[in-house]
């Protein structure tokens, strides 16, 4: 279930009435009643959960969703307890239930004494604080800041100027330099009939204690699961981090660095400049990534990689010199 400190739950629905708001056929199960939306493995009797690509069918077969979204050529593998709904674009589907079940609380302007632990907060002009927000003592909210409903921010932050919050929880001593976005949607979509439709994004953003995220930088929250980055990791400025990532602890991320979704790193990992990282890639524990580098592949612990697409150091070095010889020797000719 969505948080609640950020998402509000709608009315439930039975299978049937849902399956006429998003345009699927209802196979069985159309009296049952469903109230929220979930991916397979976290989907419980209430929820509603989809089927978008044969390599989760493992995950179907195991799934305790209340009523699954599945396409025709899949219904052999539907598990039996489950109310199901047949659609062409069973994602889009999933995303159009979505907006039934659970809607972003708007943000409404709150009083800043009620939101400041003991009144210990300074706020800079122009500084708009959401309803339920709750911001530690000794925190520094700079001028024309944001911080959204339910967020909450520890003890001895330092937020700078036109920054904005929302959807996430913020650990003590966090510095947010002017320009950060903390939490907007990340960038999901589905493939329909009518056009590409925006996957909404209900998870979250947790920032851990210590953590420096340089100016302009942007870090999107979870699509249902938590983007996280650990204690004391330092981020420059203009770097972009996707949906559900798990950055560790004490990691280093030069400017214009960008991960993409899914993406788990390991503690002490260091990105250079320009460090572009692929989808659903590990990198593990103290590796290094050189500036410029394009991440393809996992990378294990402890190996530096470089190059395009990167390498281990060594190899990406050996094949530069061999190419740059090849291209000088034909230029002799």
């Amino acid at each position: 279930m969505p948080d609640p400190r950020f998402f509000d739950s709608l009315t439930a629905l039975s299978v049937a009435e849902l399956a006429e708001r998003i345009g699927g056929e209802v196979l069985r199960g159309g009296d049952r009643q469903v109230s929220a939306v979930a991916p397979l493995g976290a989907a419980g009797a209430g929820d509603v959960a989809f089927l978008g690509d044969r390599k989760f069918v493992a995950a179907l077969g195991q799934t305790r969703a209340g009523c699954v979204i599945l396409p025709a050529a899949a219904l052999e593998a539907a598990p039996a307890g489950a109310a199901i709904i047949v659609s062409g674009e069973p994602q889009a589907a999933w995303a159009r239930a979505s907006e039934s079940f659970h809607r972003a609380i708007p943000l409404s302007a709150a009083d800043r004494d009620e939101a400041a632990e003991d009144g210990a907060v300074v706020f800079e002009p122009g500084v708009v604080i959401g309803a339920g927000a709750r911001i530690g003592r000794g925190t520094r909210i700079g001028a024309n800041s944001v911080i959204g409903p339910g967020v909450q921010i520890g003890r001895d932050c330092v937020i700078g100027y036109n920054v904005s919050v929302g959807f996430a929880l913020v650990g003590d001593r966090v510095r947010l330099m002017s320009g950060a976005r903390i939490g907007e949607a990340g960038f999901g979509t589905a493939r329909s009939k009518t056009g590409p439709v925006d996957v909404p994004q209900l998870g979250r953003v947790i920032l851990q204690d210590g953590v420096t995220v340089g100016a302009n930088s942007c870090i999107d929250r979870g699509a249902y699961d938590d983007t996280v980055v650990g204690e004391n990791t330092k981020i420059d400025n203009l770097v972009m981090i996707a949906h559900n990532c798990v950055i560790g602890r004490n990691c280093l991320l030069a400017a214009h660095t960008g991960i993409s979704g899914s993406c788990i790193v390991g503690d002490n990992v260091i990105f250079g400049g320009q460090a572009g990282i692929g989808d659903h890639i590990r990198i593990g524990e103290g590796a290094r990534v050189a500036g410029g580098a394009g991440v393809l592949a996992d990378i294990p612990a402890g190996e530096t990689w470089s190059g395009y697409p990167a390498k281990p150091i060594r190899q990406s070095l050996r094949e530069a010199v061999w190419l740059a010889k090849q291209a000088s020797g034909k230029a002799r000719s």
